[in-house]
């Protein structure tokens, strides 16, 4: 499914084409792909919201595949090898950021589906060094959301810095919020979720959240950290009301819309505000392992990939539970 140009996801601007099987390059390796779950990134890339960096692009970060073969050079995964594809796609490696396990700055990064097409195909080309080996206990399509819903997620808890048995908020109850309160809860903390879907605060519930709300509501107490997963730059002076002294609110998302002024009494008491900027390799892999010991149950709606701007409507509107994966009808 590619990408020429950007439009309302309404007016389906991926198109579907055969595209020759890319060729992989010394350091690289070409795998088949078997599921790709949908991402709200990919939507900010389609209608607009981030520059088009390439056209046509074939979008995608969250890939599942088998290794067909490698390019030149010796190492990487075998052939046949489970492996998953993340957002993070190269990097540096000599930089101040790199060096300091802080790859996720590097001011030179690329990203898949983005710099590079990604995983809404049957073949992708992606860099041996970025590719994760994934835990048995997930199916592909189970795994394929953790690969950028629960990275994200992952660090965002851990920017949010709420210790094991702590109380944590969440704005937003998508694809990433319904991991990050499964990672939550197997670490004894007490979740408040505030979203506006009956849906999406039914899968809370069952989830094991403590409470559920609407954003405009007040959480029964304030929580130790907050994260918000929904692109909306209002919820941030709701969050921070929300939030105990000295906790951090973290901002999950790679766009959001304009935050409004702020009063200097919400940030008082030592509360802070991040950005979730990418992730690093690491997070990946520390993720991966969290989600197998709990396990993570990542609830998803397969979608045929011809029906990727049908699946990203429904991400927009707040019509999807959990995550959508698309599956090429040869798998």
């Amino acid at each position: 499914m590619v990408l020429p140009a950007q439009a309302p996801i309404s007016e389906r601007p991926l198109e579907r084409r055969r595209v020759p099987i890319p060729e992989p390059g010394r350091g690289e390796v070409l795998i088949i792909v078997t599921a790709c779950a949908i991402c709200r990134t990919d939507l900010h890339i389609a209608e607009g919201d981030l520059p088009l960096l390439r056209a046509p692009l074939v979008p995608g970060h969250q890939a599942v595949g088998r290794v067909l073969r490698a390019g030149p050079g010796d190492g990487g995964p075998l052939p046949g090898t489970r492996v998953g594809v993340a957002w993070l796609r190269w990097t540096c490696g000599t930089c101040a950021y790199c060096t300091s396990a802080r790859e996720n700055l590097c001011a030179r990064a690329e990203f898949t589906g983005y710099h590079a097409d990604g995983g809404y195909a049957e073949y992708a080309v992606v860099p041996q060094a970025y590719v994760y080996p994934l835990p048995p206990v997930f199916g592909d399509a189970e795994a394929a959301p953790l690969l950028c819903a629960g990275i994200i997620g992952y660090r965002a808890l851990k920017l949010a810095a709420v210790a094991p048995g702590g109380t944590l908020g969440l704005y937003g109850f998508g694809s990433s919020a319904h991991i990050t309160l499964q990672i939550a809860v197997a670490r004894g903390s007490t979740v408040y979720v505030c979203t506006r879907e009956p849906a999406h605060r039914e899968l809370a519930r069952a989830l094991g959240a403590a409470w559920v709300g609407e954003p405009s509501d007040r959480m029964p107490t304030p929580a130790d950290g907050i994260v918000i997963f929904a692109p909306a730059g209002d919820l941030v002076p709701r969050a921070l009301r929300n939030l105990a002294a000295g906790g951090t609110v973290a901002l999950a998302g790679i766009h959001m819309s304009e935050i409004p002024a702020l009063a200097y009494g919400d940030l008082y008491h030592e509360r802070a505000i991040r950005s979730v900027t990418a992730s690093t390799r690491a997070d990946g892999a520390e993720l991966l392992a969290e989600a197998a010991r709990i396990p993570i149950r990542p609830t998803i709606t397969r979608f045929p990939l011809e029906d990727a701007n049908y699946a990203l409507a429904l991400l927009k509107a707040g019509r999807l539970t959990g995550t959508g994966v698309l599956v090429p009808s040869s798998v």
